[in-house]
């Protein structure tokens, strides 16, 4: 099978072209390097079976070609992490949203089964714990940036289902929520690889708002066995799916646990989201999975514990074997 994966060299993507090469596939990536980073996918460019492609998922042309000649399509370009959504509200709003359209659009011309990677945001403020996917969705006002990229990532859903009920063609929609593990950046505002380079180095771990919001960490590798596992069922063709750890905890309990995992000397410091992000961010309280649908459809659950991964990420920022 030859799979066509956009935003390839991405952290997630990286992962999902060695998972299936790993199965004997042929990977062909799509990545601009705006937001991922060639060293991921480096090791890759021995295969005969791995092609890199360095261009955008706007160019048209050449999105056509790539999905024609691809069996399968894995869309997870996007633009990624608070701080760019919060810095570049125009760029995350038109690059999500008409990369999606193109990708697909070539998608439906050639009736290619398409994944597209969607995002817990999309729940926003929900209160309704844990988050079904056929649950309500209740985002903040128009004027907090916050939610921009959930919202675009919502319209992106719709769209993939537009094309699942106007024609059939066979869709799927993940909705991921907090993926981490090694090659994750924290450039972007990704909390784990923050946290854990600040322990390494012993500076302050700093926390955004009052550290009691609370989040699910589940291990990227169990994440792209999930998506693996939903492109090849045929059952899960125009449905959308939670996947994510169930596992809750505060932001402040894991600052806490890195340091305590790391043996770091590192002292905790809580900032304010304005002082961190200016005007115009809101955050969610909790943000929970229900994982019952995508254990029904292909029996996942994840297995890789947070110690686990945390010990695993701080051996790759330390330049160690992983444990």
């Amino acid at each position: 099978m030859h799979y066509l994966i956009t935003g390839g060299a991405g952290f997630i993507g990286s992962h999902l072209s060695d998972c299936l090469l790993r199965a004997g596939h042929r990977v062909t990536i799509l990545d601009d390097l705006s937001t991922g980073r060639y060293e991921n996918v480096a090791p890759l460019e021995d295969s005969p079976d791995f092609r890199f492609v360095k261009d955008s998922v706007l160019k048209a042309d050449l999105v056509e070609t790539l999905v024609r000649d691809a069996d399968r399509v894995f869309h997870l370009a996007s633009a990624v992490g608070v701080r760019l959504v919060m810095e570049r509200p125009v760029h995350t709003i038109e690059s999500i949203f008409q990369g999606t359209a193109t990708v697909l659009g070539a998608a439906a011309r050639y009736r290619k089964r398409f994944v597209l990677t969607s995002t817990s945001e999309v729940y926003g403020k929900s209160a309704e714990i844990p988050f079904r996917e056929d649950g309500d969705r209740l985002e903040g006002p128009t004027q907090k940036h916050r939610w921009a990229y959930a919202a675009t990532k919502a319209l992106d859903e719709f769209l993939t289902l537009a094309h699942w009920k106007e024609s059939r063609l066979p869709v799927v929609i993940a909705r991921l929520f907090n993926t981490v593990g090694p090659r994750q950046s924290g450039d972007y505002g990704m909390v784990l690889p923050n946290f854990i380079a600040a322990a390494l180095a012993g500076r302050e771990l700093v926390v955004h708002g009052d550290g009691t919001q609370q989040r699910c960490f589940c291990h990227v590798r169990d994440v792209v066995g999930a998506l693996a596992g939903l492109m090849d069922c045929p059952a899960a063709t125009g449905g959308v799916f939670n996947i994510g750890s169930t596992r809750e905890i505060a932001i402040t309990e894991l600052a806490r646990l890195v340091i305590q995992r790391t043996g770091s000397a590192s002292t905790i410091r809580w900032l304010p989201y304005e002082r961190a992000y200016g005007e115009g961010f809101e955050d969610m309280r909790r943000r929970v999975p229900s994982v019952e649908r995508i254990q029904g459809a292909i029996g996942w659950s994840p297995r890789i514990p947070l110690e686990q991964i945390i010990d695993e990420v701080a051996a790759t920022i330390a330049g160690r074997p992983s444990p």
